[in-house]
């Protein structure tokens, strides 16, 4: 047997879905888990890079790096996850439809996504607002309605009943709210630090809002309504997170590249690297390290 056999067996391995206790037949087929891992690999790669990007940086400027490369991180495990078909349960469908590709009465829905978001999308929301210097209080309340707007989410996924979509209005209304601050509150706020961080922050604050508007749209459709096939709902959401995310940490690692944090309020100390910083009568001894 090869070490590395050609064949995706995961579905077999770990899905097998009906069929020996599975738990959905309306569930990804190989052509899905293949898509799956194919985004695992852009999210684990992206890391990488990032990480080494940071090391071309001071430490007290990495900030940026450490928040994005976490963002990605997170996410490759959450693909190797649904490339291995694991981390889902069936759901029973609201609407029974007649395609053959979404026909059935329970749906496999990936709960491991939602553990991504509730992870990932606060960081980037600290990506943004750390870079239009808001005070703590708005950067945190606005975090707390983005996890109200994903925890909601997966409640509606999880729902059987048509309450599904009560879950659902409040995730927007959420939602709403968070496009509010990134799109008015904090774009004020860049604007007023420079034009080099005004622009830095319109160009991904808008491509995050225009991508995060598309989330609700492929939760309808797929966790939703039932509307497309599993694979698809795969093909979806992985274009959507790929474009959210490594797109994303490139833009904004590009837009940051001769910003230096302290402008952004972020007045970061490394006395290893740089002794002569050290304040409030810190003694620095021979080696460079701060002597207490």
């Amino acid at each position: 047997m090869a070490l590395f056999p050609r064949k995706n067996d995961a579905i077999h391995a770990n899905g097998d879905h009906m069929v020996n206790g599975g738990t959905s037949d309306i569930a990804i087929t190989a052509r899905g888990s293949d898509w799956y891992w194919t985004v695992c690999a852009v999210m684990f790669v992206s890391t990488m890079v990032i990480v080494g990007l940071s090391f071309t940086k001071p430490r007290n400027h990495r900030i940026f790096h450490y928040i994005t490369a976490a963002i990605t991180m997170v996410a490759a495990i959450a693909y190797f996850t649904m490339g291995a078909d694991l981390g889902e349960t069936g759901i029973k469908v609201e609407f029974m439809r007649n395609n053959p590709k979404v026909h059935g009465t329970t749906r496999e829905i990936f709960y491991v996504r939602y553990i991504d978001w509730v992870i990932t999308t606060p960081l980037l929301l600290m990506d943004l607002l750390l870079t239009a210097a808001l005070p703590w209080p708005t950067v945190m309340y606005t975090i707390l309605i983005n996890e109200i707007m994903v925890i909601t989410g997966l409640i509606g996924a999880l729902v059987t009943s048509s309450y599904k979509w009560g879950y659902f209005v409040f995730g927007c209304f959420a939602f709403l709210w968070v496009a509010w601050t990134v799109t008015w509150t904090a774009r004020k706020h860049a604007n007023a630090l420079g034009a080099d961080i005004g622009r830095t922050y319109l160009i991904c604050g808008v491509w995050t809002i225009f991508l995060w508007f598309l989330y609700p749209i492929a939760w309808g459709l797929s966790e939703g309504g039932n509307v497309i096939a599993p694979d698809s709902e795969a093909v979806f959401y992985g274009i959507l997170d790929i474009l959210a995310k490594p797109v994303f940490g490139a833009l904004l690692l590009w837009g940051h590249k001769d910003i230096d944090p302290a402008r952004l309020g972020l007045n970061i100390k490394d006395y290893l690297e740089d002794p002569t910083s050290a304040t409030n009568g810190d003694k620095v001894g021979a080696t460079g390290a701060v002597d207490a």
